[in-house]
């Protein structure tokens, strides 16, 4: 249901900018606003803030950090749901920005154009997707802080996208299409949970075989005092008493 509704929301935000609705005004008096020269001081912080979500130096951090996490639960899995969940984004994000070849307010052509098929690659923002799910994947594996963690990649993909606007590098529109086409990502993760076992079994089958990863055989204990183990264990007959209620056994002959 709610994978229903996110993408009912997208596809709103997709059918109110090829209708040229109120939604691309409010592009436009965002962007004649120009943020970045309102207030010009926030300016430095939002351009270092901004790279939280680009793609790359994002999946470098999170890639680090989850091969640390395979290192210690010597399983895949961490590698294995953060290179779906990416793959996933580039051919849906990457798919759609190619259809609507929308350009960005910096180099929009026309007051109160929405600047679609335009030869642009702005829609959705990329920014805005990758940082809902680059941040949503570390969250859904969390452990131990899955809520802090969830909160605060939340807080995180919010801020990235209206840093954007504020840069004035995309549309308000753009944003709220990112932020739909990440959590549609997210949301679909759980159906890929079977195929990532499956691979992750032959992965970590793949590395026992060439040694990686080998548990140490454990270490003998000292020996128990006591009697002498029997040399030859006893031989029971499944013979019932008169009265039924045990089996009687025989020790087995020494001869």
């Amino acid at each position: 249901m709610l994978f229903g509704l996110v993408g009912l929301l997208y596809l709103v935000v997709v059918l109110a900018i090829l209708c040229d609705s109120p939604l691309v005004d409010l592009d436009w008096s965002l962007q004649q606003l120009r943020p970045y020269k309102q207030w010009p001081e926030a300016l430095p912080y939002l351009d270092i803030w901004v790279v939280a979500g680009q793609r790359g130096p994002t999946a470098i951090a999170a890639c680090l950090w989850l091969g640390w996490r395979c290192y210690r639960s010597h399983s895949a899995r961490p590698l294995l749901m953060m290179g779906s969940a990416l793959l996933l984004l580039n051919v849906t994000v990457g798919g759609v920005k190619i259809l609507t070849g929308r350009l960005g307010p910096h180099y929009a052509h026309y007051v109160g154009s929405p600047e679609l098929f335009s030869g642009g690659s702005i829609f959705p923002s990329g920014h805005t997707a990758n940082a809902v799910v680059t941040w949503g994947v570390l969250a859904y594996l969390a452990t131990r802080w899955r809520r802090t963690g969830a909160a605060l990649a939340a807080l995180t993909a919010a801020s990235i996208g209206l840093t954007t606007v504020y840069l004035g590098t995309h549309w308000i529109s753009d944003v709220f299409a990112g932020w739909a086409a990440g959590a549609l990502v997210l949301l679909a993760l759980p159906l890929a949970e079977p195929a990532v076992a499956a691979l992750d079994r032959r992965v970590l089958a793949a590395w026992h075989r060439e040694g990686r990863f080998a548990r140490p055989a454990p270490r003998p204990g000292p020996a128990r005092r006591g009697r002498p183990p029997a040399s030859r264990p006893a031989r029971c007959r499944s013979a019932l008493s008169p009265s039924r209620r045990a089996p009687r056994c025989r020790p087995a002959p020494s001869g």
